[in-house]
């Protein structure tokens, strides 16, 4: 089995919504790079990013 972590951007920023609710998130990281350097430091090679602004928009 392969564990790929996720980024979940949100206004420049790594979050995690409750109940997919946008109004409603938790902000792990301020800084996207610093968070992915920090799983390429746990061993991951891959990187699952998602760019929530540009989902709930219907575009990039």
């Amino acid at each position: 089995m392969n564990l790929y972590p996720a980024i979940d951007l949100k206004d420049g920023q790594c979050v995690r919504l409750q109940q997919g609710d946008r109004q409603r998130a938790t902000i792990f990281n301020d800084d996207p790079t610093a968070q992915a350097k920090i799983f390429e430091a746990q061993g991951f090679s891959h990187l699952h990013i998602v760019d929530l602004d540009g989902a709930f928009a219907g575009r990039p």
